[in-house]
């Protein structure tokens, strides 16, 4: 017995779902990166499909946002502009976007995973009643039904999981920040925006915003850097960040880590690069004292140009790194920080 036997009633209304929607994150006015990420990959989708491609854009007095989502590859914005969408919470935001995809009944709704997003995604899973998968990083569509195949990490990031949703619209995934790519902006492009009326008397909210204070420390960004240097257990000990550090000011660039590091406490897990942290693709990737175990590899594999350091010269890194130095990094960075410190010298 098929499963729309089975469960005629889950199947029913899924011809009427059409389109590509996604989250259009935004925070104090800024549309984040994560926005645009999904744009790119929402295009491809729905060129796949041959459907158009909507942002959802919630907040307080963005209409000015419209243009960079359309120039990204947005079709149509849908957008719900009230001083009460100023701050992200969670009730008014799920109802608002709720009634939306009610509405507008996409047949895929893709949301970034970040704070927001790792919370705003289970609950409108369970307004809509349909499934959520969630941190992937890979979609297709399967040819002959042309479900959604949602791609994500598993039982620690040891294997890969393949995930549909056969039965429920819209088809529902969380994004990793950094995994997809954006397009390049096309300021041509032209696009619908569609105004959705806000009745705040309405939303049912029993939070209150009281003030919103901002980390005084940075946060390291690690997706959106164009060189990374990762330090791993090669490293020894929780000093050894000290000399990784030193080589990234040199080059300009952050300091990443692998999870080993962040697991012994020796450097904070937002510098964490992986299937369990951040995926990146920068220019440039110095990895010193990594082996390479699959669950780095897959989060940095992509970068333009690896450049591995490590005394073991049978260490996976090596497999995927463009320049490989086999060698103990305690002597080999101390030296390529004093070339790179003669060549500014020089300039």
């Amino acid at each position: 017995m098929s499963e729309m036997e089975k469960n005629p009633e889950g199947t029913k209304n899924i011809e009427a779902y059409k389109g590509v929607w996604v989250f259009a994150e935004q925070r104090d006015g800024k549309l984040q990166n994560i926005a645009l990420e999904l744009l790119g990959e929402g295009r491809r989708l729905a060129d796949v499909l041959g459907v158009e491609l909507s942002a959802v854009l919630l907040g307080s007095k963005v209409e000015e946002l419209c243009a960079p989502l359309i120039e990204g590859g947005a079709d149509r914005v849908y957008r719900a502009d009230s001083p009460v969408l100023k701050n992200y919470i969670t009730e008014s935001y799920a109802s608002v976007i709720t009634s939306i995809i009610q509405t507008g009944k996409p047949e895929i709704f893709l949301i970034g995973a970040t704070h927001i997003g790792r919370d705003l995604g289970p609950r409108l899973a369970a307004k809509l009643n349909t499934g959520l998968t969630a941190d992937c990083t890979g979609f297709e569509i399967e040819p002959e039904q042309k479900i959604l195949l949602q791609t994500r990490p598993a039982f620690g990031g040891n294997i890969m999981a393949t995930i549909i949703t056969t039965r429920h619209r819209p088809q529902m995934a969380t994004v990793r920040p950094g995994v997809m790519k954006k397009l390049q902006p096309d300021p041509a492009r032209k696009g619908k925006i569609e105004e959705i009326p806000v009745d705040a008397k309405a939303l049912t909210v029993r939070t209150t915003i009281k003030d919103i204070v901002k980390s005084a420390h940075k946060i390291v960004d690690l997706t959106e850097a164009n060189i990374i240097v990762s330090g791993g257990r090669g490293l020894g000990n929780p000093e050894g960040f000290n000399l990784i550090r030193q080589l990234a000011d040199a080059l300009g660039g952050v300091v990443g880590a692998s999870r080993a590091t962040v697991d012994a406490g020796w450097i904070p897990q937002n510098h964490q690069v992986g299937q369990t942290g951040k995926t990146v693709h920068p220019q440039l990737y110095i990895a010193c004292g990594i082996s390479g175990a699959i669950q780095h590899l897959a989060g940095m594999q992509h970068s333009k140009c690896i450049v591995a350091i490590n005394k073991n010269d049978a260490a996976p890194i090596f497999e995927v790194a463009d320049y490989g130095i086999v060698g103990d990094l305690y002597q080999v960075v101390p030296l390529i920080i004093e070339e790179f410190k003669k060549l500014k010298a020089e300039q």
